[in-house]
């Protein structure tokens, strides 16, 4: 019998776990502002208001829900929306598991591996702000899951560091400069393989409640992303500079974007690795190789966004 997931939003990762579970034979709804989503006969989409609809009949007979609505990437905004967002969710859920998309910030800068022990008590603007979200979700009663990714990639990604910023310029010819350093290990997760885990975590009650990371492939730098997307698109490498890290800190003294990845440039100044080999025994699940989560990403870029390909 197929089950009713629920998931809020249709960013890459809500796009692709309401994918992912309508492959299974799932019936999903996915809710928007829009009402935007992925068209596919298992798929309902709704036009909702997260902020202020009564969600209660959209998430009323749900097997599980997946919480992938955001909101701007700014500090003001996570403290002023996200806690209080998360609570209309998990207080409409009524009992109902939600499993959460989460980032790596509450365990700000670790020296060395970052295992799911390692102390998530980061305080330091929006690093802070995901601390504080954990903590209320281990408040409330309605159980939940956590499920971290670092730096994501893949499909319909466009705005991470792996997304349209290396990915079009390697498909127009031109260079490309990132953060800090080009050589330093860093982890990137797949977002199928992200889908993948929370998906799995919300089926299985002995996960709830407690904070998992996604299944990611061993570290590597930038460079060899870059080197990666370009061999899957049988393109020449192209040239890649650096931003330097005292670039980035004059320019983060400036309120505007750059001030917002300023909290995070401790990932690109030293190592960045996740370790995953917990999360995956729970799991079951194994991360995609590199080499082929890059080129799944070239093709869906190919043949999706046409004007990257032909250099406009």
């Amino acid at each position: 019998m197929a089950e009713l997931h629920v998931v809020t939003g249709a960013g890459p990762v809500g796009w692709t776990v309401a994918e992912q579970l309508a492959a299974q034979g799932h019936s999903v709804r996915v809710l928007t502002r829009s009402g935007s989503g992925p068209e596919h006969p298992m798929i309902e989409r709704r036009s909702v208001d997260i902020e202020s609809d009564d969600l209660h009949p959209h998430l009323d007979g749900a097997t599980a829900i997946y919480h992938c609505t955001h909101a701007a990437y700014e500090d003001a905004v996570w403290r002023d929306k996200l806690e209080a967002m998360e609570k209309r969710v998990l207080d409409a859920a009524a009992g109902t598991v939600v499993a959460f998309p989460e980032s790596l910030y509450a365990y700000g800068r670790v020296d060395g591996p970052i295992r799911e022990d390692s102390p998530r008590d980061a305080t330091y603007r929006k690093l802070g702000v995901r601390t504080q979200l954990l903590a209320a979700r281990d408040r409330h009663s309605t159980p939940t899951v956590s499920v971290a990714a670092s730096d994501f990639y893949g499909p319909r990604v466009m705005t991470s560091h792996m997304g349209e910023r290396v990915i079009a310029p390697i498909l127009a010819g031109k260079p490309i400069r990132v953060i800090a350093s080009a050589d330093l290990p860093h982890s990137f997760t797949y977002v199928p393989d992200f889908a993948a885990a929370m998906i799995t975590a919300a089926a299985a009650p002995s996960m709830w409640n407690i904070f998992l990371h996604t299944p990611t492939a061993p570290a590597v730098s930038q460079r060899s992303m870059i080197e990666m997307f370009s061999a899957a698109a049988q393109l020449p490498s192209p040239k890649v500079g650096v931003i330097p890290a005292w670039v980035m800190r004059a320019l983060s003294l400036v309120p505007g974007p750059m001030k917002e990845l300023g909290d995070t440039l401790y990932q690109f100044r030293y190592p960045y690795v996740l370790d995953s080999s917990r999360s995956e025994a729970l799991l079951g699940l194994q991360p995609t190789a590199l080499a082929d989560g890059t080129a799944a990403t070239m093709a869906w870029w190919q043949a999706a966004v046409p004007a990257a390909v032909n250099g406009n």
